[in-house]
């Protein structure tokens, strides 16, 4: 198999579908065709990556244990793949999407016809790009409705709504990215915040096109939430009006009612909204929550309007909710760590006791030797970077998924530290430069089918302390335990949550803290773990677990399809 390196060109797509977009019972078939639209915002116009015509992209709907096939043809320029976020897709990581990981990207003009399996995932989940920066328009909600004869494990609201936040630049996305790469530095920040791919009224040139949400006094609306947004958590808030969170990445919580609440990157959200104030407009408003020292952000307010039924005169502006301070870590905390998994007869929850590997993962903002005599923009001349276990991964030219399955030599190594390789007080104030420094490599992990896994995320201090919303491909896991400062191996555990823990695919590790999470080893394959904000991904803040089948057949990994993209 010969090694094929991509453009670093952005691929340009339009996901068509191929029948309309009604609820999946059993196969259903799309296609999905590439394409780039001019899109104008805050004032300018520019081509982006678009799904059929729109952005985000059209919303997907299915029931719970439902299969569906996606034909995606690449019609532009670059390469792209596609990845659907939550998705476990039980012993077929074929489809799964991060380029070099699981598949090589599609060529223009190749085509791939994706199986995406569903199974245990109730709720919202979403699809996006996983090649370069692409995902920054080309992405799109599922709706995972309860499966035949069986409804919500609350009161059916009356109508529910996609609201989907991202990020918009003035620059073509992939000039963001490339100028990153060149530079070695932190990439330029985004011009606007959206929601649901508009900006709203506070931006200049933003107003007539500003989402609005119409509703009717005594009605209940549920609101699917996906924080799209590339490098962003965000707090989101409605005037006037509480929300009740009853799922997060495609499984029931216990409902939590909260004036505020903060969505990470790669995380979903859903949430009931009760229309039980006075008739008017209202704005739901969303911005950045960035709490990393001395690294520049976007401060701006994106927002959509609550708009009630009936005869009266809006208020003029529509009132603004209070949402916290940009750095206010309690807030945040505060939210994520009050999530709890419904964990009822219907849904119960199956938290591994007996834990037969157990890891602890540094997560690190780190920097690497500039290539060009000390001329790169992160600190002191050196390139920015980032690490698990002080191992900055890179993205071999096969990906890994084919080189295990046909057993090719010298493209991935299995050296991952179970822990880290050098202790210290990761949180402290002040740490040492020669920490500073990380090492490049494709390092994984693999692990033996039906281990149980307990995985404790320890962020550090180095360079920059901030949150890092880790993601995991092909598993939900549940976040046991959460703390500030260091991991205490001894009495931490000893406060793990093993009765009603949230299940997740997407969890913050906070700001100088740790995060503890377990999880069942019992789907086969290569699955990436990532962190979902895009410049830590880039910079190598990720791995991927292999997990070995097991002896009976269908503890094993189902054949390769006969189309996959060629490398």
């Amino acid at each position: 198999m010969m090694g094929f390196r991509p453009s670093c060109a952005t691929a340009l797509i339009l996901l068509v579908l191929s029948s309309t977009l009604a609820l999946s019972y059993g196969l259903a078939r799309y296609t999905f065709v590439v394409e780039e639209t001019p899109y104008t915002r805050l004032c300018s116009t520019k081509n982006i990556l678009t799904v059929n015509g729109q952005f985000p992209g059209p919303t997907l709907y299915v029931h719970k244990g439902d299969t569906i096939i996606v034909d995606v043809y690449n019609k532009a320029n670059y390469n792209i793949t596609i990845h659907w976020h939550g998705v476990k897709q039980p012993r077929y990581p074929w489809s799964d999407g991060p380029e070099y990981i699981t598949q090589c990207p599609i060529r223009p003009g190749g085509n791939f016809s994706q199986k995406v399996i569903f199974s245990t995932e109730e709720g919202t989940l979403w699809w996006h790009a996983h090649s370069d920066w692409s995902r920054a328009t080309v992405h799109g909600a599922i709706v995972v409705y309860p499966n035949n004869g069986s409804s919500y494990p609350f009161p059916k609201p009356d109508e529910e709504f996609p609201i989907i936040l991202g990020e918009w630049w003035k620059a073509p996305i992939m000039e963001v990215y490339y100028q990153m790469l060149q530079t070695g530095g932190d990439p330029n920040i985004s011009d606007a915040y959206l929601i649901n791919g508009q900006p709203g009224d506070l931006y200049p040139c933003s107003k007539q096109d500003t989402f609005k949400l119409k509703v009717e006094k005594g009605r209940t609306y549920m609101l699917r939430m996906v924080n799209a947004a590339m490098q962003e958590l965000m707090f989101f808030s409605i005037a006037k009006h509480n929300l009740t969170v009853v799922a997060s990445d495609g499984s029931y919580t216990k409902p939590l009612t909260r004036e505020i609440i903060t969505i990470s990157p790669g995380q979903t959200i859903d949430v009931l909204l009760v229309a039980n104030q006075e008739p008017d407009n209202y704005y739901m408003a969303s911005h950045v929550y960035a709490s990393a020292s001395g690294v520049t952000f976007d401060n701006t307010t994106t927002t959509a309007i609550i708009e009630y039924a009936g005869n009266y005169t809006p208020s003029s502006p529509p009132l603004l909710p209070l949402l916290p301070y940009y750095n206010d870590t309690a807030a945040s905390y505060n939210f994520t760590s009050s999530l709890r998994s419904l964990a009822s007869a219907e849904h119960p929850i199956k938290v591994p006791r007996d834990i037969t590997n157990k890891f602890i993962f540094a997560i690190s903002v780190n920097t690497l030797p500039c290539e060009v005599n000390n001329t790169c923009q992160g600190p002191n001349g050196s390139r920015l970077a980032a690490s698990v276990n002080n191992e900055s991964f890179v993205n071999p030219s096969i990906d890994i998924l084919e080189a295990y399955y046909y057993r090719i030599n010298g493209v991935f190594s299995n050296r991952l530290p179970n822990f880290p390789p050098y202790i210290f007080n990761f949180t402290a104030d002040n740490l040492p430069s020669y920490l500073d420094t990380t090492k490049r490599g494709t390092e994984v992990k693999f692990l033996k089918f039906n281990s149980t896994v307990e995985l404790v995320f320890q962020g550090t201090n180095i360079l920059a302390g901030t949150e890092h919303p880790m993601h995991l491909h092909g598993y939900s896991f549940y976040v046991v335990g959460s703390g500030f400062g260091n991991y205490d191996p001894q009495k931490d555990p000893m406060k793990y949550n093993l009765v009603d823990p949230p299940h997740q695919n997407t969890i913050a590790v906070p700001k100088n803290g740790w995060t503890a999470i377990r999880f069942r080893a019992n789907n086969p394959g290569v699955w990436f773990m990532h962190c979902h904000i895009e410049r830590h991904l880039t910079w190598g803040m990720d791995t991927a677990f292999i997990v070995l089948n097991g002896k009976l057949p269908d503890n094993k990994i189902w054949p390769p399809p006969p189309d996959m993209p060629p490398c």
